[in-house]
């Protein structure tokens, strides 16, 4: 059985893309590996198809609904072997080359492609998708880099390549992650969005969105953590030490 790839996505016209050409597009054509581009929009139950829906607090933008997204998922997680499920965003742990080749053994991916100013939260803790960023930036949406994500994969599928590749070192800005949203239904398979953003309180709901972020970088990206609090980074460090004499 081939290695499999589902994209969800609102743009399913964009796939395969690049996917298409050169070693992987070889190898799409041979069968080493399957793709399958689900319009998101597809799951959408009132006749506007909408498919998203303002963020709650306030603020820019809108924000990907979690009950048709996770209609969505639920449908490609239902359809043949289980995959691992990853939602490409901006504040997901860093994509390294071990967790490629973890992808690369394993049966396929579903990979959830965002857009405007995210995904409903809820959503993404409710199915544990699993959050990858490729790189301290962010795109328009998350097509483009599950097409990174795909071409890391792919090329090291047996027989996709001649030779093995090295691979290289990527570079990264510092800044802390983006935190968490949320949008309508304000109860959803039994979990609210936080009564904070509810409030109509502009500096609570501030106050809020930065010590979610804050504790997300840490927890996440303690190097990002570090070069924006060098000194609390340094005296974490030395907590439990024996004082120099």
């Amino acid at each position: 059985m081939s290695w499999r790839a589902t994209i969800l996505t609102l743009f399913p016209e964009m796939f395969p893309g690049p996917l298409g050409h050169s070693l992987a597009g070889r190898a799409l054509r041979e069968g080493v590996w399957g793709l399958e581009a689900i319009d998101i929009r597809g799951f959408a139950t009132d006749r506007h198809r909408s498919v998203d829906d303002t963020p709650c607090g306030g603020g820019a933008g809108m924000v990907l609904r979690p009950d048709v997204v996770d209609a969505a998922v639920g449908a490609a997680l239902a359809a043949g072997a289980a995959r691992p499920a990853l939602v490409l965003t901006p504040r997901g742990r860093p994509l390294t080359q071990a967790r490629v080749r973890e992808l690369t053994a394993g049966p396929g991916a579903i990979l959830l492609c965002g857009r405007f100013e995210g995904i409903d939260q809820r959503v993404i803790e409710a199915r544990a998708l699993e959050e990858i960023s490729i790189g301290d930036y962010v795109l328009s949406g998350g097509e483009t880099a599950a097409m990174v994500l795909l071409d890391a994969c792919i090329r090291l599928l047996p027989g996709v390549m001649g030779a093995a590749a090295s691979a290289e070192e990527e570079s990264f800005s510092s800044g802390l992650l983006e935190y968490p949203h949320y949008t309508r239904p304000t109860e959803w398979q039994g979990r609210a969005v936080p009564p904070v953003l509810l409030s109509g309180h502009h500096a609570e709901i501030a106050a809020w969105r930065r010590a979610e972020a804050e504790r997300i970088t840490r927890e996440r990206r303690p190097d990002l953590w570090a070069k924006l609090h060098p000194h609390a980074a340094e005296a974490e460090a030395m907590d439990g030490r024996p004082a120099a004499a």
